[in-house]
């Protein structure tokens, strides 16, 4: 397309391409704006060195390499704020400038947010089963290494607790937690069979007792029971890993509440979903230990965003595909609300109007670059966590809801309807 483009002459055509899903994933009531911070610094550092240019210049004509040789984005970006919600239709990103500057970010721009917003998206979910209790993204093994970076900092802008991921806390500084693995009590076997107690003792010799010993990888109430006579009433928590984690929380509690271990917290762990955190909500449970579920997406391991040109040289262009319609023009959006704060509907205006007078109504789309430009400082991940919680506290009840349903709120174009 570019080398086309620059060919004709139409690369140099001003254009604004939009960032948006046409629907949320099957049952979903809203969705988590994830990404947003690293799609802004990948276009920053977008760049053709040597090595890409020696790539490319494999099928691509002289000029075009040479154009990419110098390329830089200059153009201007609009959109939402990193942990901001967005519902059908939501223009999440506006990504204006020249065609053959914007053609260009497609990839990376949907790779980035498509995915951080799956994972943001999911985890509020299980962030709202929980209610309140702690939520470890422990997924690290079950996606690609990089993905699992992006995703333990995407669960914690949805508001998880902690990481197991290092390298996310090194990179992005999400707050890191783990415990050991059954492979470290398998470790203290010998000659005389399995030593549990051992494996215990060094895991609290090196660490204290406010380290978290898992328990199940024998006979559950041995474990808890060996658990407490080496750490003591003291111990900060146990982790259970398999079984009916409904019934052994609560033999668990029991047992430790008779050991004098009032205080020990209970960590489960295996295959949890936002569906079996909300069905343990009864349960002494203290923190869930999430891993799979979480960093696929809980089954939409995809925002569904997609990069549409809309508006060339300030004419509006859409598509009319069946099933796959866009509508033309650089748009943005005000939500507005009731007098309680309870959010009542996305409304979509022309970028070139004025926001609407609508009651309670609170702006969205965010100026982000100007001129290549960073136009504010950064959404640092505390606000982008501020912002989800934020949101979420807006939504109307039932857009909370894990069942299957409408979006929380419905999304208006104001060229639909009258002005307010």
């Amino acid at each position: 397309m570019l080398a086309a483009a620059l060919q004709d002459g139409t690369a140099h055509r001003t254009s604004t391409f939009e960032v948006f899903a046409r629907r949320l994933p099957d049952g979903r009531r809203y969705g988590v704006v994830a990404g947003v911070e690293r799609v802004l610094d990948a276009i920053d550092n977008f760049r053709f060195g040597d090595d890409e240019l020696a790539t490319v210049s494999k099928f691509l004509d002289p000029d075009t390499v040479s154009w990419l040789a110098d390329y830089r984005f200059t153009g201007n970006i609009s959109g939402y704020q990193e942990g901001e919600l967005y519902f059908p239709g939501s223009p999440v990103l506006t990504v204006s400038g020249t065609f053959g500057e914007c053609v260009l970010l497609e990839t990376v721009v949907l790779s980035i947010i498509n995915h951080d917003s799956a994972i943001a998206s999911a985890a509020t979910r299980m962030v709202s089963a929980a209610q309140g209790r702690t939520l470890i993204e422990m997924g690290s093994r079950r996606t690609h290494e990089e993905a699992a970076v992006a995703a333990a900092r995407a669960a914690y802008i949805a508001g998880f607790t902690a990481t197991s991921n290092v390298e996310a806390a090194r990179r992005h500084g999400v707050p890191r937690a783990g415990t050991s693995a059954h492979a470290f009590t398998l470790l203290h076997t010998d000659a005389d069979g399995p030593n549990e107690v051992a494996a215990f003792r060094s895991q609290i010799e090196a660490h204290g007792v406010g380290t978290t010993l898992l328990v199940d990888t024998y006979d559950i109430t041995t474990g808890v029971e060996n658990a407490i006579a080496v750490a003591g009433p003291d111990l900060n928590a146990v982790r259970i890993d398999s079984g009916d984690l409904g019934v052994l929380a609560r033999q668990v509690r029991d047992q430790l509440d008779r050991l004098g271990a009032t205080q020990t917290k209970i960590v489960v762990s295996g295959d949890l979903d936002e569906y079996s955190i909300a069905a343990l909500r009864a349960e002494p449970v203290d923190a869930y230990g999430v891993g799979t579920s979480v960093v696929t997406g809980s089954g939409a391991p995809t925002a569904g965003m997609v990069y549409k040109l809309v508006e060339v040289d300030g004419i509006p262009v859409a598509k009319r595909s069946s099933n796959k319609e866009t509508k033309g023009g650089a748009k943005a959006v005000v939500r507005t609300a009731r007098d309680s704060g309870v959010v009542t509907a996305e409304v979509i205006y022309s970028a070139s109007s004025a926001p609407p007078n609508a009651p309670n109504a609170r702006i969205i789309t965010q100026d982000l670059v100007h001129g290549g430009e960073r136009t504010a400082s950064p959404v640092t991940l505390e606000e982008a966590r501020q912002n989800t919680a934020a949101g979420l506290a807006t939504l109307p009840w039932e857009g909370l809801a894990l069942s299957r349903g409408e979006p929380a709120i419905p999304t208006r174009f104001i060229d639909e309807e009258a002005h307010p």
